[in-house]
């Protein structure tokens, strides 16, 4: 069965730091462009950040210069270091990977199940 298992969510105080991973286990063929999203009550999901295969990053605009997405191509994995924490950061992060599970199989998007990230003030 393939999954995306997040880890690394849980609280910290503003200013603090933590570091989310995501594994992408399962039989998969190729793992394409891997990144997190978040999502606060009563508000839309929104982009943290994405890494393609090709190396490249992206950051939303909320988190640019204190977030910084990285991955393991070896094993599947992406990770998020997030710094200098605000009260603001707290979300449900959901991690998201475009998987192709066989050589001839299409490229799909698949979602964790999302960890909580609190930073409180």
């Amino acid at each position: 069965q393939v999954q995306l298992v997040e880890s690394g969510g849980g609280l910290v105080q503003a200013g603090g730091s933590l570091r989310l991973s995501c594994v992408a286990s399962g039989r998969i063929f190729r793992v394409g462009a891997m990144g997190w999203y978040r999502q606060s009550p009563g508000k839309q999901r929104e982009l943290v950040a994405v890494i393609p295969s090709d190396g490249s990053t992206n950051y939303g605009d909320a988190v640019k210069g204190r977030f910084t997405i990285s991955r393991d191509y070896a094993s599947n994995t992406v990770y998020l270091q997030m710094n200098s924490l605000k009260p603001e950061d707290t979300a449900v992060y959901y991690c998201n990977a475009d998987l192709q599970l066989g050589r001839w199989s299409s490229v799909m998007d698949y979602w964790g199940e999302g960890t909580l990230v609190t930073v409180s003030s």
